[in-house]
């Protein structure tokens, strides 16, 4: 073990001024000490429209202030959309870890930086920033004696954990890049990642352990490197005491009753200088359609970006301590239980177990355990956890919580309403982040905002600072105007912005900077209300075109009544309307209703709310629906079996359970029986 000893549509939510950032117009230079130095800017607004119109300057006093350079940057940024070129900072010299970590230690060593809420329930081991580095130090100084050196990229592959986080921060402290992948993936998944991003050297567990169950991490590990030839070293961390079978190229991290590896290493590991734009990480997005893609993101623009977001989205003060569930394996980890965290001396919890293990009651216990100021989690979590009432939330005190947070799809107003009323007893401001891998943190969020400024459930809102939303319609041209929808794309470049895709600059080129030259495109839909506020209308492959009128799932999915806990809506082909609606719906328990009934019912809810071409022709009621293990509904999957493709359905090992395919092709076969 490296164990150390109402009615939500109409809803408007005025946020208290004690209760969120103290954005007063008189006050922004405490709110932000670089704005002294931007000519009399104040307010949220102000800030938010000088970032966008003098972006070099407010990027350039932001860089300076919150990041310890080692040599100061020459320019702030040489960037061209158009041709996909991102550069930030060039000229300057960091290093992340020490940013991280080193400047806390110097200031406050004994403050916790990490709380991990281990699977098993009221276990949670702290480390300081002091213990991190140390621990970091060790790791680096091993893979330095192994041979891993500046420019090598390391595949991690463990659940969320101290030392996982240590080995991501040791890679950048030696000048490695890191390729995390989420410890649920299967040998294949995990081999095509890791031939990909050429890694000679993987570091895992012997087993994970999530929501009580064993892991075989290091035998999937052992499969997987049968196919790539690349890598030379296996290291290997003890999770459980459980022994595994090793092989000559593995190497034990530490080992019960003999001589640590880790602790044969010095505690001091030189820091290496990088380069401003230097890969810092790999990230690959799931691979639920083609290919994955290896997203590049590098050392200062990243790391600048990650601590901002953090630090303003949710109002995150020192002293708070900020609990984000997501897995390491995935960009929410990676920005905001990892760098944006420890970049600004925070206290992160790390979370290795699930939302019901060993009840429904597990988040909230954690949050009066751990008192947990900031919340951040996702919509289908929030969903699942609505489905066993308030009960399982009122047992325990969260008196700790001030903001609560959404992120990886649009959040249904059903489950925001819940969230915000239930969850945070109505004086949290909850914040709907909209963000993906490639933007490398929080680009619209309802927060920062002045005191008094509405949020308005289910949407996303505000562009945070240096974000330039623009709505692009069919034709390629810029909608002007408030009450419009369209493509979304982001108008100018920003520090956290993913480079490019590992070893295809073209693909990356083609994805997001062709489609509207001169934009980045995100691949979403949205809606820019009246009042001017951003709402995702989901996946543009999302959106349905119904007889000529296109509506977005996600608006389908909103449109439902109290008995369901869940749904998702697909399109599939129509000989007559084009595009027709198929909706799967998950009951919430104890539900006692026709679904004949039903159906009627959410049809007439449906029309009522957006209009009668976006009913469903048919509906089938589910007991769960295929998931990714970060969560995400398996839409891909959903639509081949409505379109009766099963010889289609792909790999199936990176859902959280299989099984749930099955029961749907059965399902539906039934359905179309009737």
């Amino acid at each position: 073990m490296w164990l150390r000893c109402g009615c939500a549509a109409s809803l408007r939510v005025l946020a208290s001024p004690l209760r969120v950032l103290g954005l007063r117009r008189c006050n922004t230079a405490a709110f932000m000490p670089e704005s002294t130095g931007f000519g009399g800017v104040s307010g949220r607004s102000g800030l938010q429209e000088f970032s966008v119109s003098s972006s070099e300057s407010f990027w350039a006093a932001v860089a300076r202030h919150r990041l310890s350079w080692i040599r100061p940057f020459t320019a702030v940024q040489d960037c061209d959309l158009s041709r996909g070129r991102i550069r930030w900072f060039e000229g300057g010299k960091l290093n992340v870890s020490v940013n991280c970590l080193d400047r806390h230690v110097h200031t406050c060593p004994d403050r916790v930086a990490l709380m991990w809420e281990r699977d098993e329930k009221g276990s949670e081991v702290r480390y300081t920033y002091r213990e991190l580095l140390e621990m970091t130090c060790r790791v680096g100084n091993l893979l330095r004696r192994h041979g891993v050196k500046k420019g090598d990229c390391v595949t991690i592959y463990m659940p969320t954990c101290p030392l996982a986080v240590a080995s991501m921060l040791a890679c950048a402290r030696i000048g490695a890049a890191h390729n995390v992948v989420f410890a649920g993936f299967s040998a294949e998944a995990l081999a095509e990642r890791i031939r990909d991003a050429q890694s000679s050297t993987v570091i895992t567990v012997n087993q994970g352990i999530r929501g009580g169950k064993i892991l075989e991490l290091k035998k999937t590990v052992d499969t997987a490197v049968q196919s790539c030839p690349t890598v030379q070293q296996v290291f290997v961390a003890m999770r459980t005491d459980s022994p595994v079978a090793m092989t000559a190229r593995d190497i034990a991290m530490e080992e019960v009753r003999q001589q640590r590896e880790m602790l044969k290493e010095d505690v001091v590991c030189e820091p290496a200088a990088m380069n401003s734009e230097d890969t810092l990480f790999l990230l690959y997005t799931s691979g639920s359609t083609g290919k994955p893609k290896g997203l590049v993101h590098t050392q200062a623009g990243y790391l600048l970006y990650a601590a901002l977001t953090h630090r303003y989205v949710f109002n995150y003060h020192d002293g708070d301590v900020f609990g984000c569930v997501a897995d390491i394996g995935w960009i929410t980890g990676h920005s905001y239980g990892v760098y944006g965290p420890l970049a600004n001396g925070g206290t992160t919890v790390l979370f290795e177990s699930t939302p019901v293990y060993p009840d429904p009651g597990r988040y909230w216990d954690m949050v009066e355990r751990l008192q947990i100021n900031q919340f951040y989690g996702a919509p289908t979590a929030i969903r699942l956890l609505l489905k066993f009432g308030d009960e399982w939330v009122n047992k325990y005190d969260r008196s700790s919580l001030k903001t609560l947070g959404s992120v990886g799809e649009p959040i249904n107003t059903e489950a925001w309403e819940w969230y915000y009323r239930v969850v945070g007893e109505e004086r949290c401001p909850v914040v709907d982040t909209w963000w993906q891998t490639e933007t490398g943190g929080i680009c619209i969020a309802p927060r920062p905002s002045d005191p008094d400024a509405e949020i308005v459930p289910g949407m996303a809102m505000r562009p945070f600072f240096g974000i330039k939303p623009a709505l692009m319609d069919t034709e390629g041209k810029v909608i002007s105007g408030n009450d419009a929808s369209g493509a979304l794309c982001l108008a100018q470049p920003w520090p956290g912005m993913a480079r490019t895709i590992h070893n295809d600059h073209q693909r990356f080129m083609e994805t997001y900077c062709q489609p509207y030259p001169g934009y980045f495109f995100t691949g979403d839909g949205a809606y820019r209300s009246v009042e001017g506020y951003y709402q995702i209308t989901g996946r543009l492959d999302d959106v349905i075109n119904v007889s000529g009128h296109r509506i977005g799932t996600a608006e389908i999915e909103d449109a439902v009544c109290p008995a369901v806990a869940e749904s998702a809506v697909i399109g599939y082909s129509h000989d007559i309307k084009g595009q027709a609606v198929f909706a799967f719906v998950v009951l919430k328990k104890n539900v006692d209703v026709e679904e004949a009934d039903l159906s009627r019912q959410l049809n007439g809810i449906v029309s009522e709310k957006i209009a009668k071409y976006a009913c469903p022709d048919f509906i089938q009621f589910v007991q769960r629906l295929p998931k990714t293990r970060s969560g995400k509904i398996m839409r891909r999957v959903l639509r081949k079996v409505v379109e009766l493709d099963l010889d289609s359905l792909g790999d199936l090992s990176t859902l959280d359970d299989p099984a749930a395919v099955q029961e749907i092709i059965q399902g539906h076969r039934e359905l179309l029986s009737k």
